[in-house]
């Protein structure tokens, strides 16, 4: 039995080793190049360094060679492109400052959406989307360069916005006192973690408002707001209005900023 595997695993080498082969000689016989890394590094630096008008013009390029062969069914092959190009755009986020579960999480999220796609063209629309949506994660977060205390404390915030987050909890997660902390982190951000915490919950909420069908009630409860009231009065403070006027807003498909 043994044997019978081992000898299945070497005949699957051998033959993804062939096609790539067999794909390079069509290429050349062809004269056809693969979409070249250039193209897709402008693409990377555009949302990694949160240049959002950028990104249009990057992707409406003409290709520069044809794409991959991921797939014999061409919709199929479309798919598999974006979940290729989807992990790139990932890692150009987190580079330039997005969280990792935020930026992992639109990755799923996207991955899970283009499944559904029932045509190219709504996967190359969903492509733009999605590049679209990352670059404006890394214009939102920007790029700060915090000690390795502070960027133990704002993971541990990201993490759990769902749950209590005391002073304690952050100081023991980034392996500072929380009085040395509490200094530290108004230092390098320039702000308190009160008003960190608060601000990140607020994001949080925005984007459960825009992509989620929760009500404003049970993301303020999920999100540990201690009533609605308190709720609605901490993302006034952030972003001016109601959360109900903000999701009509969104809902009317305008964007609030």
């Amino acid at each position: 039995m043994k044997e019978k595997k081992l000898e299945k695993k070497e005949t699957e080498a051998l033959l993804a080793v062939n096609r790539g082969e067999d794909t390079l000689f069509q290429r050349r016989e062809n004269l056809q190049g693969h979409g070249s890394y250039a193209k897709e590094r402008m693409q990377y630096e555009a949302i990694r360094n949160g240049q959002v008008e950028r990104i249009r013009s990057v992707i409406q390029q003409e290709p520069d060679g044809i794409p991959g062969i991921l797939s014999k069914d061409q919709l199929r092959n479309s798919k598999n492109m974006f979940i290729a190009g989807i992990t790139l755009d990932t890692r150009a986020a987190i580079e330039g400052g997005v969280p990792e579960e935020t930026a992992y999480s639109l990755s799923d999220g996207y991955i899970q959406t283009v499944e559904e796609c029932a045509d190219q063209v709504a996967v190359k629309e969903l492509t733009m989307q999605a590049a679209l949506r990352f670059a404006r994660e890394v214009r939102k977060y920007g790029r700060p360069h915090y000690s390795r205390a502070i960027d133990r404390a704002v993971k541990y915030i990201h993490l759990h916005l769902h749950n209590p987050i005391t002073l304690e909890d952050v100081g023991r997660a980034a392996g500072i006192s929380a009085c040395y902390l509490s200094r530290l982190f108004r230092q390098e951000t320039g702000t308190s973690i009160v008003d960190y915490i608060q601000k990140e919950r607020i994001e949080a909420a925005r984007s459960m408002l825009s992509y989620s069908e929760y009500t404003a009630s049970q993301i303020g409860e999920y999100l540990c707001f201690a009533n609605q009231s308190y709720f609605i009065q901490i993302f006034k403070k952030f972003t001016g209005t109601t959360p109900a006027k903000y999701r009509k807003y969104m809902v009317s498909g305008r964007n609030w900023e």
